[in-house]
């Protein structure tokens, strides 16, 4: 089993403090061994006699902030802070167990609602950091209709997790699995930032045995298939700077339409978060939507926007740029989401740009593909766009091309 270690004061210190966990599997126990029940965290010892219902503890995490949660199934957080005196500005730690064996996560499934819809929201650079939080949950907009859309996926892009990527991930889809939403992930160039940060794999296999996540698991077709890619992060270069890395090859061969499944209306979607050479493109027209900063993606172009044209994948989504939110023409649609979080640049030369987050949805019963963004303090949907109706793909007029372009 692979060891996580944690410095309690997040490395943000010249003391260090260090919680060791020996695990052991059952199958080693003896008879004479001695087995954790309970962990209490406090000044005082715990009363013996309080008729507590024992559960063997089978692992211990640290979380850090006092505004941490845990959605893990069978984990409990312990109220109390583990008892470290730091700064203020350090987050404080927590203890999190849990108790049992993990039980197998039941897949979810993705269905078409009864009025043949089915909605994806895209929520884009969250920045979600290791400290207490003060924005509000990003699908506040849609709690209202969460007793019909329980069936919608949300793929998630999270971006910008600091010292602790453990926390922000747990913040962020919290009140999606509290919802019972099944939701997605990609991650962006921050996600592997900083010399105590985990692996994307040990990020994935937190992400993955959540309950409600898609993280990764395979298409069962038939209506749509969705792909998400990883654009991995940040590289140094001569040539280009900022500089990205690309969609390899490999990416490219995984990223092949699905046999034929005898159904005349079916649609791909392909999501990632650092956007394609393609977004630079001066040709393309924009439809919709602002185009506020130049984007920012690789240099080096492995043409993964021909490869999705050749197998008619419709639509990208993406992030990074935080203040674009446009959706260029033809297709494959290139689509910006727009920055959601209160963590990232939020103003732009002096104009302030309010959070949003785009949404997709797909219509059977007119066998169309339309997208808008839900804007903060904006109650209807904003830049509506039909992709495709009645099967075809729809070819709006272009739009002047609006806010500022730095060059």
């Amino acid at each position: 089993m692979a060891q996580e270690q944690k410095d309690l004061y997040l490395y943000t210190s010249q003391q260090s403090a260090w919680l060791y966990v020996a695990l052991a599997k059952e199958e080693e126990l003896g008879a004479e061994d001695l087995l954790v029940v309970d962990i209490k965290v406090g000044e005082l010892a715990p009363n013996p006699s309080s008729g507590h219902s024992w559960e063997t503890v089978t692992e211990v995490d640290v979380l850090f902030s006092t505004d941490a949660v845990d959605p893990r199934p069978q984990w409990a957080l312990m109220r109390l802070l583990l008892q470290i005196y730091s700064h203020l500005e350090v987050p404080v730690p927590r203890l999190s167990v849990l108790y049992g064996r993990a039980k197998p996560k039941v897949q979810p499934a993705l269905r078409i609602r009864q009025d043949g819809t089915f909605k994806i929201v895209q929520i884009s650079d969250t920045h979600m950091v290791t400290g207490v939080r003060v924005c509000k949950d990003a699908i506040d907009a849609y709690r209202e209709n969460l007793p019909e859309s329980k069936a919608d996926p949300l793929t998630v892009d999270f971006i910008g997790k600091t010292l602790d990527v453990k926390k922000p991930d747990l913040v962020v889809v919290a009140p999606i699995i509290e919802c019972l939403i099944p939701f997605a992930a990609v991650f962006g160039n921050h996600d592997s930032e900083g010399i105590h940060v985990l692996s994307r794999m040990a990020q994935m296999s937190i992400l993955q045995n959540l309950p409600f996540s898609l993280s990764p698991a395979p298409s069962q077709l038939p209506l749509l298939t969705l792909y998400f890619l990883d654009l991995y992060g940040q590289i140094s270069s001569k040539i280009y700077n900022p500089d990205y890395d690309y969609i390899k090859q490999s990416q490219i061969d995984c990223a092949r339409k699905k046999e034929d499944n005898n159904n005349p209306f079916y649609l791909s979607l392909a999501f990632l978060h650092i956007p394609l050479p393609e977004f630079s493109n001066c040709d393309l027209s924009i439809r919709k939507g602002y185009k506020r900063e130049p984007p920012e993606g690789p240099y080096f172009n492995s043409h993964f926007y021909d490869a999705l044209a050749r197998e008619g994948i419709l639509a990208l989504g993406c992030g990074h740029d935080h203040v674009n939110d446009f959706s260029f023409h033809p297709v494959p649609w290139l689509c910006y989401a727009g920055g959601s979080g209160f963590g990232g640049y939020c103003l732009y030369g002096r104009e302030r740009i309010h959070r949003r987050m785009r949404v997709w949805e797909l219509d059977m019963s007119t066998e169309s593909l339309k997208t808008w963004k839900q804007v903060e303090y904006a109650a209807d949907r904003v830049d509506e766009l039909v992709l495709v109706e009645r099967g075809m793909v729809v070819e709006p007029p272009a739009e002047p091309v609006k806010g500022c372009v730095v060059v």
